[in-house]
Formats: C-alpha cells, structure tokens, sequence
C-alpha cells in the first residue's frame, strides 16, 4: 500500500506539489482567522457537585 503511494507521488510530483501548497495555504488562513484574546480570563473556575451518600 504505502509503495503504490510513493510510486504514485513520484510520477505525480505537480499534484502533490499542488495539493501540499494548498495545505500550507489552508494552514495560514487557519492562522489568521483564528480569534485571539486580548486578556484571557485567568479567574478561578469552581464546580459545585451534589451527591448522596448511602451508609
């Protein structure tokens, strides 16, 4: 399997190329869009759990 891959990225190197530049493009865009926080909320987070305990 893995040799039928290799194989056909050698005899397909502008595809690969090309499919490798639009991941790197997707990556960069990801970068970007993704939203950064100023001031992240450092406070203390609390859970209060209820339970009962038979005995």
């Amino acid at each position: 399997m893995i040799e039928k891959i290799i194989e056909y990225s050698a005899r397909n190197r502008v595809i690969i190329l090309m499919i490798f530049g639009l991941i790197i493009v997707w990556g960069v865009w990801s970068v970007y869009k993704t939203p950064v926080d100023a001031i992240p909320d450092l406070s203390d987070n609390q859970v209060i759990v209820f339970t009962d305990y038979p005995g």
